[in-house]
Parts: C-alpha cells; sequence; structure tokens
C-alpha cells in the first residue's frame, strides 16, 4: 500500500455555470474563488469534500493551458490530478532524472508543489504537494473545513495507448507501486486506486466520488439533463461515478 493520497480532482470547462451545477448535483458546499489561478488566467471553484476537494477551473482569456487543453479535447476528460506525499524532494529529483518538467513548482511555509507537464507524464498534468501540517491544505481556501461535506474521493480513471507504461510513469513519480489486473492496471493509494486502462488516447477519463446519498446526486443529475447510467454521471467530459460513503 502506498502512502500518497490523492487529494484533489480537477476539472475544466469553458462555461463559469458549470461550478454551480457541480454543487447542485453534488450537494456541495461554497466554493472557494481562488485568485492565485489568476495567474494561470482562470477563475475556479474548489469545493471541499471530507478532507479531499473537486475543482473546476475556467479559462477567462486566450492562449491559457486549460484553454488550449479544451481545444485539443473537444470530448474533455480530467484537467489534473493533485496528489499528497509527506516529502517533495525525492519526487522532485525522480522527475528531474526522467526528463518529466516541473511546469509550475511552488515553495510556501504551508505547502510545496510541482505540476508536471502533460506531454511527459501522460493523461493529464500531475501534481504532488507536500502540505504542512500534513492535515491542512493551502488550495481549498480558508474555512475549508466548514465549508466541506460528507464524501471522500476514492480514486481516478485514465485510458492510455499503453496503459502499462503510464502507470509505470505515473506511480513512479509518486513512488507507489503497480498492480496488474485482468483488463487494467491499478495505483493504490492510501484512499482509493488510480486505475488505467486501454483507450484511443492518454487521458484521465474519470473521477470517483463516495457521497452518503448518492441516489439524490443522480436524481438531480437526471433533473438538470445530465448523461446518467447506472451510478455514473457524464459532467465536463468527465465520468463521474458515485458510491456511498
Amino acid at each position: 500500500m502506498s502512502d500518497v493520497r490523492l487529494r484533489q480532482l480537477v476539472f475544466a470547462s469553458h462555461a463559469r455555470e458549470d461550478i454551480d451545477r457541480l454543487q447542485k448535483v453534488l450537494g456541495l458546499g461554497v466554493p472557494f474563488d481562488d485568485p492565485g489561478v489568476g495567474v494561470f488566467g482562470l477563475v475556479n471553484g474548489v469545493f471541499a469534500v471530507g478532507d479531499q476537494f473537486l475543482e473546476v477551473v475556467v479559462p477567462k482569456q486566450e492562449g491559457t493551458p486549460a484553454g488550449r487543453f479544451l481545444e485539443r479535447n473537444p470530448d474533455r476528460g480530467g484537467y489534473m490530478a493533485i496528489f499528497q506525499v509527506a516529502d517533495l524532494e525525492p519526487v522532485r529529483a525522480h522527475a528531474d532524472a526522467k526528463a518529466l518538467r516541473r511546469v509550475w513548482d511552488i515553495d510556501h511555509d504551508e505547502i510545496t508543489a510541482s505540476h508536471i507537464h502533460p506531454a511527459d507524464i501522460g493523461g493529464a498534468i500531475v501534481s504532488v504537494d507536500a502540505p504542512r501540517p500534513p492535515e491542512s491544505w493551502l488550495w481549498g481556501g480558508p474555512g475549508w473545513r466548514e465549508r466541506s461535506v460528507p464524501g471522500r474521493l476514492t480514486g481516478a480513471t485514465l485510458t492510455a495507448v499503453d496503459p502499462l507504461a503510464l502507470a509505470e510513469r505515473w506511480a513512479n513519480l509518486l513512488g507507489a507501486p503497480v498492480e496488474t489486473g485482468s483488463n487494467a492496471f491499478s495505483i493504490p493509494l492510501v484512499d482509493g486506486a488510480i486505475i488505467v486502462t486501454e483507450g484511443k488516447r492518454d487521458l484521465l477519463t474519470g473521477f470517483d466520488v463516495a457521497l452518503p446519498d448518492p441516489a439524490a446526486a443522480l436524481e438531480r443529475a437526471r433533473e438538470a439533463g445530465f448523461a446518467v447510467e447506472g451510478s455514473v454521471i457524464r459532467m465536463m467530459g468527465v465520468d463521474v461515478t458515485l458510491s456511498t460513503d
């Protein structure tokens, strides 16, 4: 079992209204609008789910990385996965040794973090963060615990042309193992797993979310006009699979 945690999953959208739609469908609390993402040409909404987070980023100007992602992926997919580790330095050293470009580094007293270029790691931007203290999360904004709703993130799914190679790149960066299943590869985490299956493109395709009343969320999704199949809601180009927390 890896000691890596999944702390945040990120959607990208052209529509700021999708922040409100995600909130209403999943029954989330008040989002944090982080002014810090303005440096990337974005606006956002960050929702606390237990001590983990769902985020929607929306480009507010031309030429942003998120905007280019949306242009390259008209059917879209997940934009970023953010992981928590105890020590970021071995991660940075591994990235540099393997020529995985660090496109953004930050070193605050409260948290250190590095973003890995999606063209190098595959599938999505991967951010690896080390918060201090470990239970904190600067990106959740002030008072995130009071805005949190019960639930948790239990994993995510990627597709890849070469699923083993992609799984190994992610796992090696995180210092986690890769487990082989019948039709997929799995990277076990403290709170779930990252699953990698074969597909036509390298893409972060699914978010797994546990809620106290997933049936109510599925009904709200149907009423809002989202595609729903079984326990899966298609939102912003991502298959959001709900389970009971």
